[in-house]
């Protein structure tokens, strides 16, 4: 029994220190600072200018420009009803809002001063700028459908090409960087991949176990997603050759956004969970911390070089007994979460 017991106690002690030699080895992920900022309005999609030192953060009727090394904020964008997303073109000096109330807000860059505003879908949603096709590229969830745009057309006479069918709603998307898109479909527990050049879906794939795709990133290198789901709640890997589930890894309540590093991924959760995934082993995957952040801290922009983590939120209203869904945010209380590697 002794031996039995001792060995056991070895075992837990191994396994413990081989988890915690993982992390030390990637770096310990924690709160480093918090902006308060302010201001009024709702948030959405954090969208950061690694170079210039920006974080764009829609506030549903304007877009806020931040300093992300300071937290004081540049400039604020006004002009919008219910925005959602940036995307930055800085070839052609001009950012693009969605606005989900049929429009895309095309910006200058140098000044934020608005350039013009261009009619789109209802519920303009997730925007990326796609350096493959050389086009915005915004999502739909009302029509789904997937709205491409040229970056240096005349902001003021412009119009969408058109629309992509995608059979489904679109949340996020992201670019291969080599001619196909990758679209979350919330409603179908899909992800439709798309041909740009072809303009069509080429391809649709589960996302089970999981369900409810919403955040999406990439490892173009390495040719992975890695997809948030919000039902069942869970970190989808899935390889972008032939949409094979790598793993899929227990997350927070509430994801909205993941990102990737070059290194680890990463998803937000509005319970106040940063869960940080890895690759313990070729072709293995397991969750390698999770950063307790404030509550609501549901999206997220990241820059790799510096290792800094911006994430969104505000202070809470408190939910009476019995209430339900989801608590109020104070006026006034918006904040950056910045969590760094140490």
């Amino acid at each position: 029994m002794y031996s039995r017991t001792v060995f056991a106690g070895f075992l837990i002690a191994a396994v413990s220190f081989t988890l915690s030699g993982r992390v030390a080895a990637q770096g310990t992920w924690t709160v480093e600072k918090t902006f308060r900022i302010g201001g009024e309005g709702g948030w959405d999609y954090v969208t950061l200018d690694a170079k210039n030192h920006r974080l764009y953060v829609p506030r549903s009727t304007h877009t806020m420009v931040i300093d992300a090394d300071s937290g004081k904020t540049v400039a604020d964008i006004p002009g919008q009803k219910h925005n959602h997303g940036v995307a930055l073109v800085p070839d052609v000096g001009r950012g693009f809002i969605s606005d989900g109330s049929g429009a895309i807000v095309i910006f200058d860059l140098k000044t934020n001063g608005v350039l013009g505003t261009i009619a789109a879908q209802p519920d303009a949603d997730g925007i990326i700028f796609d350096k493959a096709s050389e086009l915005v590229l915004v999502v739909s969830g009302d029509s789904g459908v997937l709205m491409t745009l040229k970056p240096d057309a005349d902001p003021k006479t412009a119009s969408i090409e058109p629309p992509i069918d995608l059979g489904g709603k679109p949340e996020f998307l992201v670019s291969d960087g080599a001619g196909k898109v990758y679209v979350n479909l919330v409603d179908k527990n899909e992800v439709a991949v798309v041909d740009i050049k072809a303009r069509k879906v080429i391809a649709r794939w589960p996302v089970t176990p999981g369900g409810a795709p919403v955040g999406l990133s990439i490892d173009t290198e390495k040719r992975r997603l890695f997809i948030g789901c919000r039902n069942p709640q869970k970190l989808i890997v899935m390889s972008t050759d032939d949409g094979k589930v790598l793993a899929d890894l227990p997350i927070g309540a509430g994801v909205d956004a993941t990102r990737f590093d070059g290194r680890q991924a990463f998803a937000s959760c509005r319970d106040g969970k940063l869960e940080v995934a890895g690759e313990s082993a070729p072709g293995k995957f397991e969750i390698l911390q999770t950063v307790t952040t404030p509550v609501g801290a549901r999206t997220m922009d990241i820059d790799p070089k510096t290792h800094k983590v911006y994430l969104a939120t505000a202070e809470f209203e408190e939910l009476k007994p019995g209430a339900t869904g989801r608590p109020i945010a104070k006026p006034g209380t918006f904040m950056v979460v910045v969590v760094t590697r140490h």
